[in-house]
């Protein structure tokens, strides 16, 4: 039975997309609304006339007007049990070995309606967010799939299902978090960090100056070892724009940090997420640089590091970049376009392209291009475009590495030019748990670039390239295939992606007919040169991206700052809002 499902979300995040996605290709139709206020879902709720409520991310409890009128079912980040707010902070934060997701029944008492499903995982020492984007939102779609498929069968009361006694926890607050540099070792001091990823932060200071910290990441013995004669809590040195500070027994390399505003700063003019050491420009620039080299050992943290395996004559190459939250700022793809021109000169046959963990890319950097506008001489625009041209160039210089097979591999979510700068490889492989926003159009009505005009036809087709960008909806890594967009979807677990993708590029570097397959790629690329040059493609793209950044229309520049400070939803996107239509 195929059921209309209404998606109450406090913002179509990537558990959102997943399970919105998940469900339309099992049948059911999905329209979504955003809580913005009571009376918004109320309305939604009549103009849907949905079977049931699904709420997976919510930050108000939803009205008993709604619920008393149709089931709602609200996905809990936790056991069954666990009741409170902050459920994943305090499970990360207290080193849980085992958690899970709770699908529950709403009724007037916070998370502790009736439990209809539930999925556990083993946790992993990682930050809050990689734990939600993984292990929470695949059992989040194990526990959801059990509940709709209840529901689809005319099941209208809650299975007999063992509940533990109800646990409440408070809103983990800033206290609960508070780092003692003087006290605590690496292992506590990330386990609070790590806690506090994302949002809200971990509130401390900087150079006297009140901020929230976040994106750690544990210094190596070799580094810290040439600052031990520094105290506990000093600020020591710089890499790839994170600061690393002392602790009592190692270091700890902090990514992001958030000046603290003060009491009464109106919404949008308040602080946001920045790269830590162009947060504190003047303060870092005299810290001495410690960047590591791109074969790294291997405990050694950076964004960027370079790794080789197989024989040598039949090599591949695993260039690996793992940028916070998928954001590639200007400086970000300076220094990953100067790493592949570095392993262009190894005798590599193939070359894995291995983008974050959480997010392969998703494009320029929205966060360092506010911060522009609030420097003297500067303008978002013009970091928009420097930004656009630098992810061009990385794009191109993937594109034109013709003397060996290329390819992406998607170990986590993609979206606007972080898409296509996976299609710039030759063949993109991903795991099958990736949702792909392949389009621009959500952000102001961008045009895009990164060759999209080029790379999506030579896939799709033409009509299929302006389908798909008119959708501007959430594509599962196995439609993606389906379509041919990409080439490989790894179903296995999500443990041991890495090690298999790498088995499969090293059997492709020791093919028997791979001179004859880089052959006809060469070809290719030559025939399409000459057919249209890849620089008419980029003058013509960027031609209308310097509309979007420079011009009359401020669209952009709106949804840019609105995205950026985090302000409410005046209302739903109507490609999501299918009922308001």
């Amino acid at each position: 039975m195929s059921l209309r499902i209404l998606l109450l979300c406090h913002s179509f995040n990537s558990l959102s997309q997943r399970l919105y996605a998940e469900l339309r290709a099992r049948g059911h139709e999905l329209t979504v609304e955003l809580d913005i206020a009571d009376r918004v879902t109320e309305e939604a709720v009549a103009l849907a006339q949905p079977d049931l409520v699904l709420a997976p991310f919510l930050k108000r409890r939803i009205p008993a007007s709604v619920w008393q009128r149709v089931p709602c079912f609200v996905v809990h980040p936790g056991p069954p049990g666990d009741q409170g707010p902050s459920a994943l902070d305090w499970a990360v934060a207290s080193g849980a070995t085992q958690w899970g997701v709770t699908v529950l029944q709403a009724n007037g008492d916070f998370d502790a309606g009736p439990v209809w499903a539930h999925a556990g995982f083993a946790m992993r020492a990682a930050t809050k967010g990689s734990v939600y984007r993984r292990e929470v939102t695949q059992a989040a779609w194990l526990a959801t799939l059990e509940l709709v498929e209840r529901f689809a069968a005319g099941e209208r009361q809650p299975p007999a299902l063992p509940v533990a006694a109800a646990r409440w926890q408070p809103a983990m607050a800033q206290r609960d978090r508070a780092i003692d540099w003087q006290r605590d070792d690496t292992a506590t001091v990330m386990a609070r960090l790590r806690s506090g990823d994302g949002q809200p932060g971990v509130l401390d200071a900087l150079w006297g100056q009140p901020c929230y910290l976040g994106d750690a990441h544990v210094a190596s013995a070799a580094t810290v070892a040439e600052f031990a004669h520094q105290p506990p809590g000093a600020l020591l040195a710089v890499r790839d724009g994170a600061l690393l500070r002392r602790t009592v027994d190692g270091g700890v390399w902090i990514g992001q940090a958030r000046r603290a505003d003060a009491p009464g700063t109106p919404p949008g003019q308040g602080s946001f997420k920045q790269v830590a050491a162009t947060l504190f420009a003047d303060e870092a620039a005299r810290l001495p640089q410690r960047p590591a080299p791109l074969m790294r050992a291997n405990d050694e943290w950076a964004e960027i590091f370079y790794e080789e395996f197989g024989s040598s004559a039949n090599l591949a190459g695993v260039l690996s970049f793992d940028f916070y939250n998928g954001a590639m700022n200007t400086n970000r793809c300076e220094r990953l376009l100067a790493a592949l021109q570095q392993v262009r000169e190894r005798p590599t046959r193939v070359l894995l392209l291995a983008g974050g963990e959480g997010f392969f890319s998703n494009g320029i950097d929205l966060n360092s291009i506010e911060a522009a506008a609030h420097r003297p001489n500067d303008s978002a625009a013009d970091e928009s475009w420097r930004n656009i041209q630098a992810m061009d160039d990385v794009a191109l210089a993937v594109l034109t590495m013709t003397d060996r097979m290329t390819v992406s591999l998607m170990r986590g979510n993609a979206g606007a030019g972080g898409a296509f700068l996976a299609l710039a490889a030759d063949e993109v492989w991903a795991h099958d748990s990736v949702v792909l926003n392949p389009h621009y159009k959500n952000m102001g009505n961008l045009y895009g670039s990164e060759y999209w005009t080029y790379l999506l036809p030579r896939r799709l087709g033409d009509a299929g390239a302006r389908d798909l960008m008119a959708s501007r909806l959430p594509l599962r890594a196995v439609d993606a295939l389906r379509m041919g967009l990409t080439d490989h979807c790894d179903d296995g677990p999500r443990a041991g992606l890495e090690a298999r993708c790498l088995a499969r590029a090293l059997a492709c570097a020791d093919s028997y007919n791979w001179p004859e397959w880089l052959a006809a790629k060469q070809a290719r690329r030559a025939a399409d040169e000459a057919h249209c040059p890849l620089a008419r493609y980029r003058e013509q793209e960027l031609a209308r991206m310097h509309r979007n950044f420079f011009g009359f229309d401020p669209s952009y520049h709106v949804a840019r700052h609105h995205f950026v400070h985090k302000l409410p939803h005046a209302w739903t996107p109507r490609h999501l809002a299918t009922h308001r239509r």
